[in-house]
């Protein structure tokens, strides 16, 4: 067999009936290219890769498990990417679904990921700790909307599709987890660019308990602070408020 490492928060996903569900998710959305991103010990690959005319790729940092799975499931032969996906290039040279049971330890790090490769991710079904599923979705007045809700609502619709008990993992994690789809925004907000939407979203959250007129007042003129939006607090700030305010920025 092979062993789980946890300075890889490896939690293998055991659970057949999570599995199907992911697929039937996955199926909703019809797609040529998927990538899936830590395949571990293949629970849900042995699924994918009964997919038709699909071009699966599967990107696995854990060289005990890249020769586990070309063991056992000899298809992926020349299927697996055999590195870090935070330091990949881009996979496919057309867009492509993403999907995966991800290791929490860089969960967010992965959606970053993603946007980095936004025009090009059709949808992404992903399985991460339930916290941060719910700061995905979290809406503005919400305690745990914050940078990473900001930032992915901009760009992708953003649906939480069900809750994964511990004892679904091999070894059960301490936490509990939740699949969540994103899927690309027909309209995206009107900002200035991204660069600057991206740095205030990250300067007003870093000192979320200020007002904004404090948290983001190097990247305003006095004028443009006497704005009635800036007496709220980032938490307070719809995404299409962010956005509009980039036009304002010095």
């Amino acid at each position: 067999m092979y062993t789980l490492k946890k300075s890889l928060g490896q939690h293998f996903l055991v659970d057949e009936n999570v599995c199907r569900k992911i697929v039937q998710a996955l199926q909703q959305h019809p797609f040529q290219r998927l990538l899936e991103v830590g395949p571990g010990g293949g629970a849900l690959t042995k699924y994918l890769l009964t997919l038709p005319d699909i071009d699966l790729k599967c990107v696995e940092l854990d060289e005990e498990k890249v020769n586990w799975l070309h063991k056992t499931y000899p298809a992926l032969q020349s299927k697996i990417i055999h590195q870090d996906f935070l330091t990949i290039d881009q996979p496919f040279a057309e867009p492509f679904t993403l999907v995966g049971n991800f290791p929490y330890n860089i969960s967010s790090q992965i959606l970053f990921k993603v946007l980095e490769w936004k025009e090009s991710v059709q949808v992404v079904i992903g399985m991460f700790q339930k916290e941060v599923a719910q700061r995905v979705v979290a809406s503005e007045g919400n305690k745990v909307y914050g940078i990473l809700s900001v930032l992915v609502q901009a760009f992708y619709d953003v649906e939480y599709l069900f809750e994964v008990p511990e004892n679904a993992f091999n070894p059960p994690p301490k936490v509990k987890s939740a699949v969540i789809r994103l899927t690309p925004r027909q309209t995206l907000p009107e900002m200035f660019s991204e660069r600057r939407f991206f740095v205030l979203v990250k300067t007003a959250f870093n000192q979320r308990r200020k007002t904004l007129r404090n948290a983001v007042k190097s990247l305003y003129t006095p004028e443009e602070l006497k704005d009635p939006i800036f007496d709220k607090r980032a938490e307070q700030l719809t995404v299409n408020d962010f956005a509009r305010l980039t036009f304002t920025m010095k």
